[in-house]
């Protein structure tokens, strides 16, 4: 069941927080008292992400709370790995007309391939169900398309930083040990930047929010270069 959350002041803008596989809400605990400091109505949701394939996640989970959050007068997201694929599936085939920005730390947005190398593997199907099984390189995100036109601006961070030297042997090019820094680009989206963390703990690094918090506030990424029209 979805849990409750509280409309927002009608003055105020909403971000929602979405945070990736096998994760809680506490995964974005720092992020959302620094977005609170700033003004923003912040709802930070738990879901089943290991319980249920992406679509029903965004059936039961994601599509009621962008719902309730019809009278905001602008909603943005920050989403960590699969959180960004949830909604990118979401906006596939629903407009939100409130929607402003949009950032997505380490987004599998081209797939894993340590999700490809491990998905067969009984310990990895019981550890992440079936939302896992659909994040490899030929899954769900490769099939998702461009951002939408129209759909708001996307600023997308990635890391570059490693501690795991057999998933970065499987992982072509710079990556933060989970997800390949050219995996996380998608066209359309307005900046991209890359830091040098891991994809576990992006969100909790002080750099990272700095840039959260500069993108929602103008639509770039303090010192960012912007990206090529072609990415």
């Amino acid at each position: 069941m979805l849990a409750p959350v509280l409309s927002p002041a009608a003055t105020r803008e909403t971000v929602i927080l979405l945070h990736g596989l096998g994760r809680t809400r506490w995964s974005f605990w720092r992020v959302e008292q620094v977005l609170r400091h700033d003004g923003y109505q912040v709802v930070n949701l738990t879901y089943p992400s290991r319980e249920h394939a992406v679509e029903d996640l965004v059936q039961d989970y994601l599509a009621p709370l962008i719902a309730a959050q019809g009278g905001a007068p602008r909603l943005h997201f920050v989403t960590h790995s699969m959180g960004g694929i949830l909604l990118r599936c979401y906006l596939r085939d629903h407009r939100v007309p409130n929607l402003g920005r949009v950032v997505m730390l380490a987004p599998p947005n081209a797939g894993s391939e340590v999700t490809d190398h491990l998905k067969s593997t009984w310990p990895y199907r019981t550890v992440n169900g079936p939302a896992g099984q659909q994040l490899g390189t030929a899954g769900l995100p490769g099939k998702l398309g461009p951002w939408p036109a129209g759909a708001g601006e996307l600023g997308i961070i990635a890391g570059d930083r490693s501690f795991n030297p057999l998933f970065s042997s499987w992982l072509p090019g710079p990556s933060d040990g989970k997800v390949t820094v050219a995996s996380t680009r998608l066209g359309g989206m307005k900046d991209f930047v890359v830091l040098h963390h891991t994809h576990t703990w992006l969100a909790w690094r002080s750099e990272v929010i700095a840039r959260i918090r500069g993108f929602l506030q103008s639509g770039a990424f303090p010192g960012a270069t912007p990206p090529s029209p072609a990415a």
